[in-house]
């Protein structure tokens, strides 16, 4: 086995050099310290389950914000779309009695058309993508206190409830955290095995270079952004069937959570790099650094703050790691030689 200098073989450095390598660590670590702090709470298999609640609902933003990341756009409005579907699906159940089935899948085509609006306001207005999901995001949260009338609207559809908070393996593991674990598998695939999914990629790396190869970032955009409304979608309509009620916060207050899982991840905002893998690591570090939080009684009312401050580290982490791979590039790319 071919080793280097130091002894240490090759792919034992490969592995180390990775970002995975380095999320894993740093879960580990993580891990380790509120174990301690929590006088061994932490991994109890009760807390286990709570960090696993957690997970389902922000790991549907984070799928919608690292694909979109990737693609170099940013959706502001996917949480207050989640609010307002969520409050619309409650208020078809119980005003129309109408089935949760077709209640749902209307629910996601309004999401659908709101992620036609963001696509069409970016491509064809030129809005700022920020500025454009911002916007809608003020609009959808209108419609849901519309819907609403300001007050809450309690689902009380037993397959709903049901599906949103039933349990395995002696009563510990929720259903949906497998359907969590197959969507990040299913668009992990995408990404990495698709033609579509290296569109994507050369999108977010290089939009003007895709014209001239026959992509169409305005065609990739369309149907990012509207990924991202359904996800959001479908995130509220679970929370809301898990505790039985919709209000007019909904899951607004999570938008940025899957923004900070998905940078934790090595997903890079100013896109065409990171992946679902590193996403969903993103997502494990975010949930337990959360769940860590309460359990060494930090008060609640830091949480939006030190969320934050999570963030502003995430992104500066990814402004320097971008420097180093364009310092990287720079050094591989011959220089023109001199007349």
């Amino acid at each position: 086995m071919e080793e280097t200098n130091k002894g240490v073989p090759d792919y034992l450095k490969k592995i180390v050099g990775t970002k995975m390598f380095a999320l894993v660590v740093l879960l580990a670590l993580l891990a380790t310290i509120v174990q301690i702090g929590s006088n061994g709470i932490f991994l109890h298999p009760i807390n286990i389950r709570t960090i696993l609640d957690m997970m389902i609902i922000t790991g549907m933003l984070t799928i919608g914000s690292a694909m979109l990341l990737i693609g170099g756009w940013l959706d502001l409005s996917m949480g207050t779309v989640g609010t307002m579907c969520g409050m619309m699906f409650a208020v078809l159940l119980r005003d129309l009695s109408m089935h949760w089935l077709p209640a749902f899948l209307l629910c996601l085509a309004a999401a659908a058309v709101i992620g036609i609006i963001n696509a069409v306001l970016v491509n064809y207005v030129r809005f700022p993508a920020f500025i454009a999901t911002l916007g809608m995001a003020s609009i959808a949260e209108g419609i849901a206190f519309l819907f609403s009338r300001g007050g809450n609207v309690a689902i009380t559809d037993p397959f709903m409830r049901s599906f949103a908070t039933g349990r395995f393996l002696n009563n510990t593991v929720p259903y949906s955290i497998i359907i969590l674990l197959v969507f990040f598998l299913v668009y992990g695939l995408i990404l990495a095995k698709t033609k579509f999914g290296r569109q994507i990629y050369l999108v977010g790396g290089n939009p003007q270079a895709t014209r001239l190869v026959g992509i169409s970032p305005r065609k990739v955009s369309f149907i990012l952004f509207i990924n991202s409304s359904v996800l959001g979608a479908f995130a509220g309509i679970m929370f809301n069937s898990r505790v039985a009620a919709a209000t007019t916060l909904g899951i607004t207050d999570r938008q940025f959570f899957g923004l900070i899982a998905a940078i934790l991840g090595g997903v890079s905002f100013g896109g065409g790099t990171g992946g679902l893998g590193g996403a969903f690591m993103g997502l494990l570090i975010f949930s337990a650094f959360a769940n860590g939080m309460f359990l060494l009684g930090v008060d609640s009312f830091w949480n939006q703050a030190i969320f934050g401050m999570l963030l502003l580290i995430s992104l500066a982490f990814d402004y320097i790691r971008g420097r180093k791979m364009f310092k990287v590039k720079s050094k591989r790319e011959p220089k023109p030689k001199k007349a």
